[in-house]
Parts: C-alpha cells; sequence; structure tokens
C-alpha cells in the first residue's frame, strides 16, 4: 500500500512527459500501480468499514435485519475463521427458497459491502458472507459448538433485540423452529369431526439460545411450553390460540 505523497509524486512526474518505465524506475512503484492511478488516485477500501470498530462503538444501520439475521446466526449459523478473513454461514433447507432470499437480504443489509454466495450441499443451501467484521457483529462467536459454551447477548445487541422483538423471534424459527398442523377429532351434533390448529415449536440444545428465544416471546406476550422427549428439554412449544395468532400474524411458516 503506497502513500498519497508516492502517488501524487509519481503521477506529477508522469505529468511532465516521464515515460512510464522511467518513472517506475525512479520510484521503485510497478507501472501496473502507476497506470491504475492515472485512473483512480485514491485507494480502494479493501475491507468494509465495521461500525463496531469505531470510536465509540455505532450498532449496525438496519437494526431489524441486523434482529433477524442474529436469530438466523443463533439457530443454524456459524462463523468459520481463516488467517485475517472470518466468514458467516446460514445454513438453510433448500426446499425454503423465501428463507434462502431472506437470508442473503439480511446479510446485504447488515453488511452492504462484503459479497454473498450460496452454496448448494445436499438439501442444504449455505448462504456465505465473507469480511474480518462478523465477529465484531456476532461476539458470540468462538471455538466449538454453541450449545457447548455459554451464549449471552451484549447489551447494544439486547437493545436491538428489546426493540425489535418479532424480527428476532422470526430469525430464531426460520432457523431452528416449525410450523406445524396438528389435528384432533371432536364430536359435533353426535358426529365425529376432525379439528385442525396450527402449533409452532422451537429446537436448540443450548439452554441459553432457548432462554433467549423464550424471554424474548414472554416480551410479546406469548404464552408457551416446554416439551420435552425423554428427559432432554429441548424443545419449546407454542400451542394456545392467542399465542399461536401472534406467531401466525408477525412470523408465519417458512416458504
Amino acid at each position: 500500500m503506497y502513500d498519497m505523497g508516492t502517488r501524487k509524486r509519481a503521477l506529477a512526474l508522469v505529468a511532465q512527459g516521464r515515460s512510464l518505465n522511467s518513472v517506475s524506475r525512479e520510484t521503485g512503484v510497478s507501472r501496473s500501480a502507476i497506470r491504475s492511478w492515472q485512473t483512480r488516485l485514491e485507494p480502494l477500501t479493501r475491507t468494509p468499514p465495521c461500525l463496531r470498530c469505531g470510536d465509540p462503538p455505532g450498532t449496525p444501520e438496519d437494526p431489524a435485519a441486523y434482529a433477524y439475521l442474529l436469530g438466523l446466526y443463533l439457530g443454524d449459523g456459524h462463523i468459520i475463521s481463516k488467517p485475517r478473513q472470518h466468514y458467516l454461514t446460514i445454513a438453510c433447507t433448500a426446499s425454503w427458497p423465501g428463507l434462502v432470499d431472506a437470508a442473503e437480504v439480511a446479510m446485504r443489509k447488515v453488511l452492504p459491502q462484503p459479497s454473498v454466495t450460496r452454496l448448494q450441499r445436499g438439501g442444504c443451501i449455505d448462504v456465505k458472507s465473507f469480511s474480518k467484521h462478523w465477529p465484531c457483529l456476532f461476539p458470540q462467536h468462538g471455538p466449538g459448538k454453541k450449545h457447548e459454551r455459554r451464549i449471552a447477548l451484549e447489551p447494544w445487541q439486547q437493545e436491538i433485540v428489546d426493540a425489535h422483538p418479532w424480527e428476532f423471534i422470526r430469525g430464531l424459527i426460520h432457523s431452528d423452529g416449525c410450523r406445524i398442523t396438528n389435528w384432533t377429532t371432536r364430536l359435533v351434533g353426535g358426529e365425529r369431526m376432525r379439528y385442525e390448529y396450527p402449533r409452532y415449536f422451537f429446537t436448540n440444545k443450548s439452554d441459553d439460545i432457548r432462554k433467549l428465544f423464550t424471554d424474548t416471546l414472554d416480551k410479546v406476550d406469548v404464552e408457551w411450553t416446554t416439551l420435552a422427549r425423554g428427559s432432554d428439554p429441548f424443545n419449546i412449544s407454542v400451542a394456545r390460540k392467542a399465542s399461536v395468532a401472534l406467531l401466525e400474524a408477525h412470523v408465519g411458516p417458512k416458504y
């Protein structure tokens, strides 16, 4: 990376009628670099700016998109770190193209400049974005599986979730939840009739992530219960009519 003084001096020599070869020999700068400066003097920003790295640290410009992406990340997301680079991956079931699109849109809104790609693998589509700043935005990143370590929101993240609870809930359900149709039968006028009703589930092995989910449900007046399979309390169920109606209005089925 050459400083602005070196760039201007090289271009000044070219402006005197000197050849690129002679300017390159005198300054030690390659011809291709000098030629590129003739088109653009300012250096390109290789890494997009990160609000969290500022002084003082900021928050994402689209907090609703961030709340949704945070839910996706805590459910089916992870960050892989490599030298000077990190990439965020959200694993989506390929049969839900709307979810894949929503994950990509959220990534682009939270960090607009990094590229976003899709990788098909079996019945899944991984939505990926490369930036060294993803760990800044998701400080829950760390070694090991999420359910084997403590997961807690930073104060600035909790403020966003408090302001956009439904986006956070929607992200969690879109990643590790589902909407199913239950059915039962009732006697109506002496005739047994089939009755169907929707129900929502959220399943995650992390006690901390389940608590983040249920704490947020409490704040929007959604009643929930823990449905244990065997001795594992991994499933959160929402079945009461009024609570299901709230989820229908704000979350809805995957698509």
